[in-house]
Order: C-alpha cells, then structure tokens, then sequence
C-alpha cells in the first residue's frame, strides 16, 4: 500500500497520514493533545477546524477530534481516592498534554500515546498508559484505544471523542438513529431527542443511549457521516455551537460525572488493560 507519512509545517506544524489510493488523510497534531486536526476521504475535508483559535493556546481548540480523560464532561466537586480528594478540569487533562507519535506495525495507521506524568498525577494519581491506534480505511476512521493500568490500585476513568463536522448548515440536516428519550445536558432534564434536533441551530448539548448506529445527512454536501458504537463507548453526546457550522457525534463510556455517581464508570485492575473501539464512516447520497 502507497501511504505516506510525513511531518511538516504548513499551514501548522503537524504530522500528515496519507493514502493516494482512497484520497484520504489524516493531520495530527501529538504536542496538543494528540489532535487530529483534518480528516480528508475521497478529496472531502470532513472536519471543521478553527485554524485562529487553534493558533492561540490560550484558547481551548475548535475542531478536529479532541481525546477526552480521564473523565468526559466535568466533574465539579472533584473525586475521591484513598480518602483524597482530586479535581479534573473539563474533559480531563488528555486533550492538553503532549502524546507520541509513530505509524502502526502494519504501517497501516498511526499510533498516539499518553503516559503518566507529574501533571497528570497531581489531579489523577494512576499510573497508566493510554495508545489510540487510528486507521486510515477507504470511507473511514477505525479507531482502537488501549489504556493500560501500571497502578496498584484500580484505575476508574472515562474516555471519549470529541469529534467536529463540518456541515453547510445547520438548517439543513438530519440525525437519524437517535433513540426516542435524552438528556439534556444544560439542565440534566430527559426529553425528546426530536425536540433538540429541531434546535440544532440554536445549539444542543444532549446525551443519549443509542441502540444501532447514528448518522448525520448533509443535505446541501451530500455528506452522511457514520458513527458506529462499540460497547461500552456507545454513550453519544451531540453538541452544536452555532453560529459555528459543525456538529459534534462523541463517543463516550460514561456520562459526565461519573466517576462519582457511579453510572457507567469504568474500572481496570492493577496490571491490566481495557480496549475500545469507534468507527466513522463517510458516504455520498
């Protein structure tokens, strides 16, 4: 297979992932957060990046596919561990450390990787190692996530994806695969998913459980992007922010708060290793 991999520095610094084959590629970021900042399949930039904001590192980013953990969403009164209490900024501290970057065995994708650190030890005191192995297929994004616990004690954490599409407009779109109920994430309130798909340009932040996959029809593009779920990443959160013209699928374990509540949080034992899996998938129609 003819793929390239290449680092290099316009319009930003970053690494680019490349097949010819399928005109696909990847660009990623590792020194922030391990971003992918651009997904490109059959010459169409599926992703919406907001290049200024991403320039100012003051700023939180816009765009491309944030790595959420060790918690997704926010966990306000902190957590317990061994009678200590620790406290996680929003989305964790994964999306602002610097990972790895290498190709995969198979040369086949590229492999990022997060290890413990002071910095992540002050506000999450595991040991770990965290690898997302991320495949470049024809029409999609295949993505593995390894996160292994050096600790001696059980590890519980949250991951998920923070994925950015770009549409033409918000007006001009349909989710389908939604079940009926969600949650409301601005109140905490459960509702109609239907009610907040009619709201998408007035901006979302709902939560549901989906039982089969999701996906999002650009009318005026031609886009559909897929997202299949994997148990136990088959929590979905969409999130819109207009006027940005993008919507965000994540994929997530666990809702937001979970570390303390208890729902759907996670747990690996010393010496052991979770795996986890997402697919996107791209089309016409």
């Amino acid at each position: 297979m003819n793929v390239s991999f290449a680092k290099k520095s316009s319009p930003y610094p970053h690494w680019e992932y490349s097949n010819p084959e399928f005109d696909s590629l990847i660009r990623i970021v590792p020194e922030r957060g391990g971003l992918i900042t651009e997904w490109r399949s059959e010459g169409k930039e599926l992703l919406y990046f907001d290049l200024e904001r991403f320039l100012d590192k003051d700023k939180s980013v816009r765009g491309g596919i944030p790595i959420l953990f060790p918690i997704c969403g926010d966990l306000s009164e902190g957590y317990l561990v061994g009678g200590k209490k620790y406290f996680l900024k929003q989305h964790g501290f994964a999306r602002d450390l610097p990972w790895s970057i290498c190709l995969t065995k198979d040369n086949l994708g590229i492999t990022l990787k997060l290890i413990d650190s002071n910095d992540s030890r002050s506000s999450f005191p595991f040991s770990f190692t965290l690898q997302m192995d991320v495949y470049l297929k024809e029409k999609s994004l295949e993505i593995l996530v390894k996160i292994y616990n050096q600790s001696q004690d059980s590890m519980p954490f949250c991951f998920g994806l923070h994925p950015y599409f770009k549409v033409s407009n918000l007006q001009k779109i349909k989710i389908d695969g939604l079940p009926g109920k969600c949650i409301d994430q601005t109140n905490m309130k459960v509702t109609n998913a239907s009610d907040q798909i009619r709201i998408l340009d007035k901006g979302v932040d709902f939560l549901s459980y989906p039982a089969c996959s999701i996906k999002l029809f650009d009318f005026l593009s031609r886009n559909v992007i897929e997202l299949i779920h994997q148990e136990p990443m088959d929590t979905n959160v969409i999130w819109t922010n207009p006027p940005r013209q993008m919507v965000c699928l994540e994929p997530w374990t666990s809702p937001r708060n979970s570390l303390v509540t208890g729902d759907r949080k996670l747990e690996i034992k010393p010496e052991e290793y979770i795996e986890l899996f997402t697919t996107f998938k791209h089309d016409s129609f």
